[in-house]
């Protein structure tokens, strides 16, 4: 009789069964609204669905390179250049089917089994998931008030204490993913030096940048050539089922990077990049999008404490709220699955981010159309008070 691996024991993506769950509720016809889950209510850019017709049309799709075409990661290179006023030579770049692709490549190509690598808790449960089943040892550091909501040298020399052996990766987000921290320029340089003394590598996870509210955006590229950072399409260009991303690498990673991807992935989809070279130049677009984001980030800083929720953390960046929900429930699974039984609203248990305290907290993705999220809330209050 066959088993299954020890690696497919990880704890499930609880966001993904909840949405899972809604969808199935929905294909039923209940009139379900999800805040379970990132992925905006906006379309891709309409340049990117234009070229993406238009490549359809002639229908010479294939492979490319295995790290994606030159045009896409010149027009990445372009965007740095542009955006944050650093040059980035296009072959240091590589596409990948969406982050997702990005981060298993960089944990196969850094780290090896048993190899320990640091994560801020509450953080993106992906990150544990595929650490751990690649055989990785996870640290997770407290991101709290006290360190404000992000990874710091201290911390992560204390940590090495407790671990009692040496961090051979640090992986941070800003903004992060459920807490909304956005990481400053100074915070980002002490990191990097940190690293550096320390011979860490260092991956900064930038998928949400774009969608900063509050605070000073850095790549970690400005403070740091060493830096190993991963961007996508999904957030701020509205492009999640597309997946396409793309990952800046240090000049001399990229051959080990193009060797596992070419067997792992043989390319990016095509359409996919012709999709997202457009979608590059279409800020204005999505410009207007990011409003939107900001007028249910308003309102949700202003109801979900009126409901009783605690804000747990800054709202600065990416679209999510994470909250302190202890005032109804000490179990964020059964509290999420009630919620969508009873008025078919989703969002995400704590659980997902913080296996330690997320059993009395919740995330709210604020990446819907602004209707609908006045209408969850709404919801929301005449359950909560019944």
């Amino acid at each position: 009789m066959t088993t299954l691996s020890h690696r497919s024991a990880v704890e499930p993506f609880h966001a993904m069964d909840v949405l899972a769950e809604a969808t199935r509720r929905r294909d039923a016809g209940f009139p379900v609204i999800s805040m379970a889950v990132g992925q905006p209510s906006h379309p891709a850019p309409k340049a990117a669905l234009e070229a993406a017709r238009a490549a359809l049309e002639h229908g010479r799709l294939g492979y490319t390179d295995a790290l994606g075409t030159l045009s896409l990661r010149t027009a990445i290179s372009d965007h740095y250049h542009r955006h944050y006023g650093i040059a980035v030579d296009p072959r240091r770049i590589a596409v990948t089917t969406g982050s997702s692709a990005g981060f298993n490549l960089a944990f196969l190509a850094l780290f090896d089994p048993g190899d320990r690598v640091a994560i801020a808790r509450p953080g993106y449960p992906a990150y544990r998931n595929i650490l751990a089943a690649l055989g990785l040892k996870v640290v997770e550091v407290d991101a709290d008030a006290s360190n404000g909501f992000t990874l710091t040298p201290e911390g992560l020399a204390d940590a090495e204490l407790r671990e009692g052996g040496p961090i051979r990766g640090v992986l941070l987000a800003s903004p992060a993913n459920p807490t909304g921290t956005v990481t400053g320029r100074a915070q980002l340089q002490a990191l990097a030096e940190y690293c550096a003394a320390k011979d860490i590598t260092f991956i900064s996870d930038e998928i949400y940048h774009g969608l900063t509210f509050v605070g000073e955006e850095t790549t970690a590229l400005a403070v740091t050539d060493a830096a190993v950072v991963i961007n996508s399409f999904s957030k701020y260009y509205c492009m999640t089922g597309w997946r396409i991303g793309w990952m800046v690498l240090p000049e001399d990673k990229v051959r080990g990077f193009e060797r596992i991807a070419q067997s792992l992935y043989i390319s990016p989809p095509e359409l996919s990049q012709i999709a997202a070279e457009a979608a590059l130049g279409a800020s204005a677009e999505l410009e207007v999008y990011k409003e939107s984001y900001a007028v249910n980030r308003a309102l949700l800083l202003k109801r979900l404490p009126e409901l009783g929720f605690t804000i747990a953390s800054p709202m600065d960046g990416a679209f999510y709220a994470y909250v302190d929900a202890s005032r109804f429930t000490n179990d964020s699974m059964a509290f999420a699955h009630r919620m969508l039984a009873e008025i078919n609203v989703a969002a995400t248990p704590g659980r997902d981010f913080d296996p330690v305290e997320g059993h009395r907290a919740m995330r709210f993705s604020y990446a819907g159309a602004p209707a609908d999220i006045e209408t969850a809330i709404e919801r929301m209050a005449g359950w909560l008070k019944a």
